[in-house]
């Protein structure tokens, strides 16, 4: 557990001491928050804060990965790689999006469209890659649908090509609804950081732990078939640690917003951390924050739309704004308040997924 420790440990000593550097360097390059017009008005103090501070995110994770592959020399794995792969890659793309709004200078920056078709071309080269590196007969991603392990949906049975692509396509739901989903819950300061530092927490105990019943180190009932456990841990340590060095600096009120390149880029860690550990609807649970604010925002928009068709264009809101939030701010909870909340739902919701997880467990054991 000595490169979980020592990632873990680097990631989160970079993340506060180059956090603060890094806010600094996007102040003076004019790196800065444009708030939504139709936001709430208590958000308007937030204009010229810095953002893009998914970058100091990535770097600190990189730099916790590095060291705990340094001290133990060891090659990194396929499976952790590529966890690294798609956080970058959904980073790119809401970096391309921060900078946008940033040149045009307002709270607009890729349509919807554009950052869909980004996401879903990263998503594409993930999964094929993940399909293939077999080592002992394992590739890091599985043709199973995985609930704490993989079940028996088998997407394999419609044939190697139909399988590969069905699986492809499964992979780009999840890695698109868990990145837009990071980044709907991204609107209060510490709020996004703060969640995802707890599944990342999650997926830290969850990799030891496969890495412990491994059924290449121990084939009994119960061992878990993962590629490369132990480097996912590693992975999720960097990341979470990351999360909160730049916590430090994004608690209210915050110096520093992660912006796209953050929540992007976090919520593609999340869905590969799933995808390569076989617990892809097991993310459901451990990220139910994520999930709440994700279909409050559809049903807004559903309810909207299916109202305007029939009172003759004049169409009706279920909640007063979404994402949900900020729902609750127009309510009048502080944002503190309203992000301490969450942080108390996303808790729940970890506390539960691992109960879960290890009370599958404990029923094939026993």
């Amino acid at each position: 557990m000595i490169p979980v420790l020592v990632g873990a440990a680097v990631a989160l000593v970079v993340g506060i001491i180059g956090t603060y550097f890094y806010t600094g360097l996007a102040k003076r390059r004019g790196w800065a928050q444009y708030v939504r017009a139709d936001g709430p008005t208590s958000h308007h103090s937030k204009r010229g804060t810095p953002q893009m501070g998914g970058i100091a995110i990535f770097g600190s994770a990189l730099a916790g990965y590095a060291a705990a592959h340094l001290v133990t020399w060891t090659a990194p794995s396929v499976s952790g790689l590529l966890v690294l792969f798609l956080m970058l890659g959904l980073g790119v793309i809401g970096f391309l999006d921060d900078w946008t709004k940033i040149r045009r200078e307002r709270s607009l920056g890729l349509n919807s469209g554009q950052k869909l078709v980004g996401q879903t071309v990263v998503a594409i080269v993930f999964g094929i890659l993940a399909t293939r590196f077999a080592r002992d007969g394992l590739t890091p991603a599985s043709h199973r649908i995985s609930l704490v392990r993989d079940t028996g949906i088998d997407l394999a049975v419609l044939g190697a090509v139909a399988g590969t692509a069905l699986l492809i396509v499964w992979i780009v739901l999840m890695i698109t609804a868990t990145s837009n989903g990071v980044n709907l819950t991204d609107g209060l300061d510490g709020q996004a950081a703060g969640a995802a530092a707890m599944v990342l927490a999650a997926y830290t105990l969850i990799g030891i732990w496969q890495a412990l019943k491994s059924c290449g180190n121990l084939a009994t009932a119960g061992c878990y078939d993962v590629r490369d456990p132990l480097d996912l841990a590693v992975v999720a340590a960097c990341v979470g640690a990351a999360c909160i060095g730049f916590l430090w600096w994004n608690t209210p009120p915050a110096a520093l917003f992660m912006g796209d390149t953050g929540s992007l880029g976090l919520g593609g860690a999340l869905a590969g951390l799933a995808i390569l550990s076989r617990t892809e609807l097991l993310l459901i649970v451990l990220g139910g924050l994520f999930v709440f604010e994700t279909v409050t925002v559809i049903l807004q928009v559903s309810v909207f739309k299916a109202t305007k068709r029939r009172n003759g264009g004049v169409g009706k809101r279920l909640f007063l704004i979404t994402p949900i939030h900020h729902h609750f701010e127009q309510l009048g909870w502080s944002q503190v308040t309203v992000s301490v909340r969450f942080w108390i739902i996303s808790a729940v919701c970890v506390a539960a997924g691992l109960g879960l997880f290890y009370g599958e467990w404990v029923l094939l054991a026993s």
